[in-house]
């Protein structure tokens, strides 16, 4: 058993975890950013967790559910890791053994992921034999703690005789006379056993972390400076990883692109489209800022001098093509809103765009689909499908694979090569980044990725509308107060949006100008406000005449509804 303290133990077992992450970090920016056990694991986690989870950590955390994510995970991986440690002090072999299954359980995850190879296994075992040794080093190695150092007592003979008088005293102070004529500390208990807070006595057994649980001064700064050396080399390795790994990415091969002139430019932006209304969304959305939500925990980098996209399955024609094959096709230009099914009322996974893109009905008439094959299934270079119905994809909308966005390369992480960009149907039915596959196939046949975790097969968007000012916070001040928002209904358009004060009359708003129903419209709404405290709601009717429900429902299993409201105080 290590004489090193529960404490100093779990300290090991970090540092050891922290050298397996950092290695297999490295590792992995030879083998590929998706094998490293941290991301292949969280990857694992978001297949497998509850649906309710999922959504609880899209709902507190929006687009940062992905960081959550990965730093929930080393915060669980940084407890198991102490436990380990303070397993290990009392029998290393035991504390190995877990450091095995640490490497074992990333390993599997990272063969788990799709398109994995033989060498994706490589960062978890790598990982895993460097914090065995680090683990080893610190509780049975060179830098395990010594216990507190002490010298045995110089046995006290008789005192010196000074004169005939002087008579030696059997049990001098400070000693107890011992039967071998040994002198002895008289504090000490008659069994021999030491005392909490002192050394321990000549012939007594070690005790463990030192006398009194206490370590050698020398051996414990020994000790935390290999921890801080270990923690701070882990440390610049996983920095390192990371870093290789990106250097590795498509960011240059982006920029050498040259995206071509569209045959079929967008329609202008009208005048007045965009209110320009303080804390209203604009009404085109940046790169930037256009919401991201997928299952990706790293952001696949698919070389555009590879990428080839396969059009298969019930099809009379299957055909394969390549990013310059696609490039060389006839393009158009739309402006296009997509949201996020996970979208609470009133929420912002929710962006407008300038898309670049192929038609996909010229590709599926090319391919020719046969009868029954009612669903396209988009699959991603991660593995991720949709399946959306092939008749949305041939009605005559403007749905795309889509290569620019607002005059641009598609972004890394909004899908670069290529992506899909359906008008009227929520992305987790429609917007497939990353795509390397359209599979004709049936809903009877095939369950997306979503479908078996409890969401509709099909997902229309539903009428909403937002209010994005005022805010609760702004607090404004009695008088004329402007009352603004967004409302969608992808591909049927807003024909009316109105809105109430403390469940009041409806009052209709003004619409802005828009470019086509397959984008959301900013309105806006004088009000004459009143001090104190008020409950403004919004709703809105589409052009089929379909007025927004106010029945508040879960996002789940096919989009929110009901009313946004603010509650404000006006001063």
């Amino acid at each position: 058993m290590s004489s090193t303290t529960p404490r100093f133990a779990a300290m090991a077992g970090v540092a050891a975890a922290a050298a397996a992450i950092g290695t297999a970090e490295l590792v992995a920016a030879l083998t590929g950013p998706r094998s490293s056990p941290l991301v292949a694991v969280g990857g694992l986690v978001v297949d497998t967790a509850p649906e309710p989870v999922k959504r609880f950590g899209i709902e507190v955390f929006g687009t940062y559910d992905k960081i959550a994510l990965l730093v929930g995970t080393a915060l669980l991986l940084g407890g198991f890791a102490a436990l380990i440690g303070m397993v290990a002090a009392r029998r290393l072999m035991v504390g190995l053994a877990g450091i095995v299954v640490f490497g074992g359980v990333g390993a599997a995850a990272a063969l788990t992921r799709a398109g994995a190879d033989a060498a994706d296994v490589l960062p978890s075992l790598f990982g895993a034999a460097v914090g065995g040794v680090v683990l080893w080093a610190f509780v049975a190695g060179p830098l395990e703690l010594d216990p507190w150092p002490w010298s045995p007592p110089t046995p006290a003979g008789p005192p010196k005789a000074t004169g005939p008088a002087a008579v030696p005293d059997p049990n001098p102070v400070g000693t107890a006379g011992a039967a071998d004529g040994t002198a002895t500390d008289p504090t000490a208990p008659a069994d021999g056993t030491a005392t909490a807070g002192s050394p321990p006595i000549l012939g007594s057994p070690p005790v463990p972390g030192g006398a009194g649980g206490r370590v050698d001064p020398d051996s414990r700064r020994r000790f935390l400076t290999g921890v801080g050396t270990v923690l701070g080399v882990a440390a610049v390795g996983g920095v390192a990883g990371r870093w290789l790994a990106g250097r590795q990415g498509v960011s240059a091969a982006r920029e050498a692109i040259t995206l071509p002139a569209p045959v079929s430019p967008a329609p202008p932006v009208p005048a007045g489209a965009d209110l320009a209304q303080p804390g209203l969304a604009s009404y085109v959305t940046s790169n930037r800022n256009f919401y991201r939500i997928d299952t990706a925990l790293v952001v696949p980098q698919v070389d555009p001098e590879t990428w080839q996209l396969r059009i298969h399955g019930r099809v009379r024609n299957p055909v394969t093509l390549s990013y310059a094959d696609l490039l060389a096709r006839p393009m158009v230009e739309r402006y296009v809103t997509l949201a996020c099914v996970s979208n609470e009322v009133g929420g912002d996974l929710i962006g407008n765009a300038r898309w670049l893109g192929v038609p996909i009905r010229e590709l599926l008439d090319e391919v020719g689909p046969l009868d029954g094959a009612d669903q396209v299934v988009g699959r991603s270079v991660d593995g991720w499908t949709c399946g959306t119905p092939t008749a949305v994809l041939r009605d005559g909308r403007d749905a795309l694979l889509a290569v620019g966005m607002n005059g641009e390369p598609l972004p890394v992480q909004h899908g670069f090569p290529v992506r899909m960009v359906v008008p009227g149907l929520y992305g987790y039915v429609s917007a497939c980044k990353w795509i390397t596959e359209l599979e004709l196939t049936s809903f009877a046949d095939f369950d997306a990725y979503w479908v078996p975790r409890g969401w509709s097969a099909q997902g229309p968007v539903k009428t909403q509308s937002r209010i994005d000012t005022p805010r609760p916070r702004n607090r404004p001040a009695a008088g004329p107060v402007t009352v603004a928002g967004v409302a969608w209904a992808q591909h049927r358009g807003i024909d009316r949006v109105e809105v109430r004060v403390d469940e009041g009359p409806w009052q209709q708003a003004q619409l802005a100008p828009t470019i086509s129903v397959d984008t959301w419209v900013q309105w806006s709404w004088q009000w004459q406000a009143t001090p104190g405290e008020h409950t403004l709601q919004v709703r809105a009717t589409d052009s089929t005449g379909e007025t927004q429900t106010g029945e508040p429902r879960d996002v789940a299993p096919d989009g929110a509804t009901g009313w946004h409201s603010v509650t404000l105080t006006i001063t």
